[in-house]
């Protein structure tokens, strides 16, 4: 209770060097909370949407990579449509194990027809699918029937809602998927007899009608067979089959990675700078804070305070004021970035996945203790010249 006492009490007189260090704990940590969320956030939602994707290769209409990737990632929808026999010519080349086909909707915007404006709808084919079947399988073990519908985790029933209206027909949300931190979190899987119920009577129903081409699908989603190489089964898909374009899902994305790592090496050397400015500012206070304070701590010495006794007292200072700037700037910067999630994937071009509470704290708690070592990192050197020194010298000095 004395230490606490003291060490409060050395904190209230000195307020221009507490302020110092705590503000230093706070920027490092508001720093490293912001780059590790930020940063792993970008790089676990590409790595979910790949697994999501749950395919080798992926082959969609020439000219719509780029639209395809946009929806995959950020949910923007695209309107896109080949040839439903380019799932047999697929099937049919050597290496190929498994095709499932998928249409790519969407609802309209400011339509009553639709609860929610322009939200990326995905039909797939229950037979051959092999992406949603695990979950599927796990959650929901009779399937997705005629109006039945899965979502993405930030996909919820309209106030007062029991069903979801696509273009004046009601679907059925039977659940909802994992995370991923991609625009699939906010879009829709149904069937392909769904989706084509929902056309048939979107010229009733729905205020504009839903048009899917005849004999249509707008992706296969490709897996090889064991030992087949991805990129040699994507050119041969390519060469085989016109008017089409086959991405190997390990290359998906690419400017998004590379955005990803830019970002990640400019947060690496801004955090490091960050963090050589802190110790070195921190260090340079505490030393003339020690300075100004030879007398006092000479003092303590010669009324039997040991050297252990001085050296945890301003170890205690440096702790209590790290600690205290780290929560505020580790809590107010997760605060901050969960609040400008859109505008921050905006910026990025890409989305991230925002930690689980139980990940955000865990990451909390490292921060603190990084923010911790380097403070006391920066307090040991004066605080170990002062213990050390004679209590008379100090007190004469």
């Amino acid at each position: 209770m004395n230490l606490l006492r003291l060490t409060w009490r050395n904190i209230n007189d000195s307020a221009f060097r507490s302020w110092v260090v705590f503000l230093c704990a706070l920027m490092l940590a508001a720093f490293a909370v912001s780059g590790t969320v930020v940063v792993g956030g970008a790089q676990k939602s590409l790595r979910l949407a790949l697994e999501r994707l749950g395919a080798d290769v992926i082959v969609v209409p020439s000219g719509s990579e780029t639209g395809v990737e946009n929806a995959l990632l950020m949910g923007r929808p695209v309107h896109t449509w080949m040839p439903a026999s380019n799932l047999e010519h697929i099937a049919a080349i050597e290496g190929v194990d498994t095709v499932s086909p998928q249409l790519y909707l969407a609802t309209l915007r400011g339509a009553t027809c639709c609860s929610v404006p322009e939200m990326f709808l995905i039909a797939y084919d229950p037979v051959s699918d092999f992406t949603l079947r695990p979950w599927l399988e796990e959650h929901i073990e009779d399937g997705l029937h005629m109006g039945d519908a899965v979502g993405g985790s930030f996909v919820y029933l309209p106030a007062g809602q029991e069903l979801i209206y696509v273009y004046g027909y009601g679907i059925d949300l039977r659940g909802k998927l994992e995370a991923t931190g991609t625009g699939l979190d906010q879009s829709m899987f149904f069937t392909f007899d769904t989706a084509h119920e929902i056309a048939r009577l979107s010229t009733t129903q729905a205020e504009q009608e839903l048009i899917i081409p005849p004999d249509s699908i707008s992706s296969v989603l490709v897996r090889i067979t064991n030992h087949s190489d991805p990129r040699v089964v994507a050119d041969e898909i390519a060469r085989r089959v016109p008017g089409v374009t086959a991405l190997v899902s390990a290359s998906l994305f690419q400017t998004q990675r590379g955005n990803i790592l830019a970002l990640s090496r400019s947060v690496i050397a801004l955090l490091g700078i960050v963090w050589v400015l802190a110790i070195a500012l921190i260090a340079l206070v505490f030393s003339i804070a020690v300075n100004e304070r030879r007398r006092q701590l000479g003092v303590m010495r010669a009324l039997g305070a040991t050297r252990r006794t001085v050296l945890v007292s301003l170890l205690s200072e440096g702790a209590a004021l790290a600690l205290s700037g780290g929560v505020v700037g580790a809590a107010v910067t997760a605060f901050a970035i969960s609040l400008f999630r859109n505008l921050i994937m905006d910026l990025m071009g890409g989305p991230f996945f925002f930690p689980n509470p139980f990940q955000l704290a865990l990451l909390i708690l490292e921060v603190l203790a990084v923010t911790l070592v380097t403070v006391w990192i920066a307090v040991l050197i004066p605080a170990l010249k002062i213990s050390l020194t004679d209590p008379a010298i100090a007190m004469r000095e």
